[in-house]
This record gives structure tokens, sequence and C-alpha cells, in this order.
């Protein structure tokens, strides 16, 4: 079992930038692939990014692509998002994900066998 904790959300000025947290624990956490997803009102959750324990990095999320950067820190078992310029349209739930493969197999959601309780992201314009 993994368990995932967000942190740093919250309300976030348009042109701005937010810096979310993902805390692991858990017996395997060292060892998943770890990867950030967003859903937006009336939307469906999205892929924004992923990365391996050995810091192999997917960005194949469209939403922020060029935007956004996601860093890991084993050390701490904590991996971190990152998202410059701001828009009304980042205002979402973010939500940490864990696949216990441990390689990246996709964006699908389905792969990913555990998740965070997601963190509210407000953008104030």
């Amino acid at each position: 079992q993994v368990q995932l904790v967000e942190s740093g959300g919250g309300l976030v000025q348009a042109g701005g930038s937010l810096r979310l947290s993902c805390a692991a624990s858990g017996r395997t956490s060292s060892r998943v692939l770890m990867a950030w997803f967003r859903q937006r009102s009336g939307k469906e959750r999205e892929f924004i990014s992923a990365i391996t324990s050995s810091g192999l990095i997917r960005n194949d999320g469209d939403s922020v692509k060029g935007r956004s950067t996601i860093s890991r820190d084993n050390a701490k078992n904590t991996v971190y998002l990152q998202v410059h310029s701001i828009t009304p349209e980042d205002a979402a739930v973010y939500y940490c994900a864990a696949d216990s493969y441990g390689s990246f197999r996709g964006t699908d959601s389905r792969y990913y066998d555990y998740w965070g309780q997601g963190t509210q992201v407000t953008v104030s314009s």
C-alpha cells in the first residue's frame, strides 16, 4: 500500500506560479512511478506529468506543456509539481498518483493504483 498526501494548493494569481508537493509513504513508495493529474470543473481527469524513481520524466500532458516541471526527492519520498504562467484555465483539483509498476505505461488514470485526496487550486484574475 502507498499513501499519498498532496499539499500546496490554494489561491494563485493569474500570471503567477504554483508549487505542489506530494508526500508518499508505504513499504514500496520509493519505487513507484509518481504522477500528477488534474481535474477541472466539469472535465475529465487529465494527465500532467510523471516521474520514475530514477528520475525519468514524461510530460505528455498537453494542458500545461511547456509550463510545468515535475521533480522528485527520493530521500523525502516526495514529488513536486511547479506550473508557471498560471491562467484561469489552470483552476482545478490537482491529484498525485502512483503506479506500482514503476515505469511509465501511459497517461490513462486507470494505470495508477494509488491516489491522493487532491488539492484545490483556485486562480484569481
